[in-house]
């Protein structure tokens, strides 16, 4: 009697001990996130791991912040080169087309004056015009620097092209301002008169062309100065 009650308590032990290993089995994580959570010695998972970084490398080539300013000045320098061209030509026809007959005159004697009687005045006029044509000429050069700031032989070029037209103007306007101050006030010196005194429209006019051609110089100036700096800078 005593044998069976021995047996019949360890039954219920062993039906218990097979349970739990039962719901232990159950109860373990099947996922593969928790496979190789017990694979990792360190107990990290691969998904608590932080993502590697990526770099983005652009290759678009970005713009100088130079270009703008070369840029603007190629702009101002094609607007200076016309008003110098616009200047010259002024001074030049206005040179040109310039004489005056007085009112008073005789059978045999008439009082004519005109721009080609006076050497000066011939090459101011003939200074004016050259400077013309080669500021005329000098225009796609302008352009290209406008096109392309960074170009460095047109620019150079420009350079020679204005110092070689300033200075013809500036000889020319120097040479009739000259004439036109003996004109205006004579040389009692010399004993020579001042005809301004008779040719009043004659003198007003020269001295209106002799103003525009200074200011064609001072043009070629500005862009000379503007030209080095664009160089110098580049």
């Amino acid at each position: 009697m005593y044998t069976q009650v021995t047996a019949f308590r360890r039954v219920p032990s062993i039906s218990i001990v097979m349970d739990s290993k039962k719901e232990d089995a159950a109860s373990a994580p099947t996922s593969p996130e928790s496979r190789r959570t017990r694979s990792n010695g360190k107990g990290k998972t691969i998904a608590e791991a932080a993502p590697p970084s990526v770099t983005v490398v652009s290759t678009k080539a970005t713009p100088s912040p130079r270009g703008g300013w070369r840029k603007g000045a190629a702009i101002l320098d094609f607007i200076l080169r016309l008003g110098a061209i616009s200047s010259a030509i002024g001074a030049a026809v206005v040179m040109g087309k310039n004489e005056q007959i007085l009112p008073f005159f005789t059978q045999f004697f008439q009082f004519h004056v005109q721009w080609d009687d006076f050497p000066m005045f011939q090459f101011f006029v003939f200074a004016n015009g050259a400077a013309a044509v080669f500021l005329i000429l000098s225009l796609p050069f302008s352009i290209v620097c406008i096109v392309r700031p960074f170009v460095v032989g047109a620019r150079l070029l420009l350079v020679i092209i204005d110092i070689f037209t300033m200075a013809l103007v500036m000889a020319a306007a120097s040479a009739a301002a000259a004439v036109v101050y003996l004109a205006h006030n004579g040389s009692q010196d010399a004993n020579w008169i001042a005809i301004c005194q008779q040719y009043t429209d004659f003198c007003e006019v020269t001295s209106e062309a002799v103003v525009a051609s200074f200011v064609a110089a001072v043009f070629l100036i500005f862009l000379i100065v503007l030209s080095s700096v664009a160089l110098k800078r580049g």
